[in-house]
């Protein structure tokens, strides 16, 4: 057995030799390594072969590595090659090593050159660089010699931003994102353009993986449609589905996606993606619920959840903000969503409420709002910043306490994105926003629904524990509620857990927005 691979922080990565003789795999510091409070940090990537004790092991990388390092692995087809991957933290700051066919560990590029993603291709590596343009541009260097100085342009920087890169025998695809939404440019591996893939519309790319030969599956999906595994076949330029598809249990033919903008107080186009019904009437009555999240390079893309319908089917409307500090346009979209430009985030998401009002899609008395982790940050900014604007919040394992973030240990690897307390520009911008900290007596706060759980290691529960109090003793006549569970925690929810957790937080929406529930008629067989 190989002990502490992974943790609750920074995760873990394991990865397998050509012959299955050994592998590579990540390991935290042993009791005795480093002091207790380090224990969860300085994580190193370490080999081991198959039949040998495990004080055989070698270290591979990790000495010259920050504290809040983040490993992963990744291998050639044929093996021969291992690519690292490191972050510095949660911020976007990426280093990566190249371990060639001759057994040799090379550096790729360091934090600050901005190289994102990285995939390997015939006799090279091919790299996504955001170093000269957000948008970013690939670049190729060979295996032999895997550095920047040598790189080629295949593919150079566009109006649309370039979200990921795959190869897969003569081809790169280019994976782009439009606000949203996916597309795929097609390239040979020396950069000649072959066109685009025909993806449905307004949907998102959610997988890519290698078939055979030239052929590659993509799995695809949108709002109105569960995912599924497309093939592409070169010869036949064309998408063909699979049988590996998801089937709704509910029926969405009724719905529509509609596309508006927000603007923001800055002045930025800020995209909303908006679920309702056909024919839905838009007289401001109906109830809404607006998601966010805002951080991270995470972007909002169509996914495809089946219990939207249930809220759709009491005459709600649904939409999702495309606020900055995700990825939806690039790399300017999430930099100008964090460390001290983290305020734009909440300044988009209010612009993105109030444009819902202005279209009469709803008013503030039957307006909800709801996001988790980081968007539980946003929760906690919006309530504080704008509390009649909203008439319920429900925040999922949020952050509250900016001040004291960075002192659990998962904190500190989120200082890359937020800033930390120690500079003194990135505490006065945390101070600004910290929702705990603007918590202000006499004020009417929407009704609100916070939830964790004390096993979560990336967002301490006490967050939601100390924000629920304060709430409760401003004297708000709205309810504050904490639902805490015992035996979950940040992610990996069980299925169980999940629907009890869904059911709570739509009884809740539905109770404070005077949504009677109707149950839908159950068709005949």
């Amino acid at each position: 057995m190989l002990p502490r691979v992974n943790g609750g922080t920074a995760g873990g990565s394991v990865a397998w030799t050509a012959d299955g003789s050994g592998l590579w795999y990540t390991r935290y510091p042993a009791p005795g390594e480093r002091p207790p409070a380090d224990l969860d940090f300085y994580q190193q990537a370490w080999f081991h072969r198959l039949g040998t004790p495990r004080s055989a092991d070698t270290l591979v990388l990790g000495k010259e590595l920050p504290k809040i390092a983040e490993i992963a692995f990744d291998t050639s087809d044929d093996g021969r090659a291992l690519l690292i991957l490191v972050r510095n933290g949660d911020g976007g700051e990426i280093a990566w090593w190249l371990r060639g066919p001759d057994g040799v560990l090379r550096p790729v590029a360091g934090f600050k050159d901005r190289i994102v993603d990285a995939a390997f291709g015939g006799d090279g590596l091919f790299l996504l660089s955001r170093a000269a343009h957000p948008n970013g541009e690939v670049l190729r260097v060979p295996l032999e010699r895997p550095s920047l100085r040598g790189a080629s342009r295949i593919v150079p920087e566009g109006a649309t931003a370039i979200d990921a890169i795959h190869v897969t025998g003569s081809r790169l695809y280019v994976e782009d994102i439009v606000g949203g939404p996916n597309e795929i440019r097609v390239f040979s591996l020396d950069g000649r353009p072959l066109g685009k893939l025909p993806l449905p519309p307004t949907s998102s790319v959610a997988g890519f993986s290698r078939f055979t030969g030239e052929q590659c599956l993509i799995r695809s999906e949108s709002y109105t449609e569960p995912a599924r595994w497309l093939r592409y076949d070169p010869a036949k330029g064309s998408l063909a589905p699979t049988a590996l598809a998801l089937k709704s249990p509910a029926d969405f033919s009724d719905v529509e996606v509609r596309r508006e903008f927000a603007v923001s107080r800055d002045g930025t186009r800020v995209p909303i993606s908006i679920l309702a019904r056909k024919g839905t009437v838009l007289d401001g009555r109906a109830p809404l619920l607006l998601y966010g999240y805002g951080g991270y390079g995470v972007s909002m893309k169509p996914g495809f959840q089946a219990g939207r319908k249930l809220w759709i089917e009491q005459g709600g409307v649904y939409a999702v903000a495309h606020i900055r500090g995700g990825r939806e346009y690039g790399d300017a979209w999430h930099e100008a969503g964090m460390l001290t430009r983290k305020q734009n985030v909440f300044d988009d998401f209010a612009a993105c409420a109030q444009r819902l009002i202005d279209l009469r899609y709803t008013s503030p008395e039957r307006l909800a709002i709801m996001g988790g982790s980081n968007g539980g940050l946003l929760m906690g900014a919006e309530l504080t910043q704008h509390p009649s604007l909203f008439r319920v919040v429900v925040s999922q394992v949020g952050v509250y306490d900016m001040l004291r973030s960075e002192l659990s240990p998962n904190g500190r690897f989120n200082t890359t994105e937020y800033g930390s307390v120690q500079d003194s520009a990135q505490f006065r911008a945390l101070h600004a926003y910290s929702p705990y900290h603007h918590v202000r007596d006499g004020t009417q706060y929407p009704a609100t629904l916070l939830l964790t759980g004390v096993n979560d290691p990336r967002v301490a529960p006490s967050n939601s524990f100390k924000f629920a109090a304060r709430l409760q003793a401003s004297g708000t006549s709205r309810p504050v509620l904490l639902r805490t569970s015992m035996t979950t925690g940040h992610i990996g929810t069980p299925l169980s857990a999940r629907i009890e957790e869904n059911a709570d937080i739509y009884s809740f929406i539905f109770s404070q927005l005077g949504v009677t529930f109707r149950p839908a008629p159950v068709p005949v067989p």
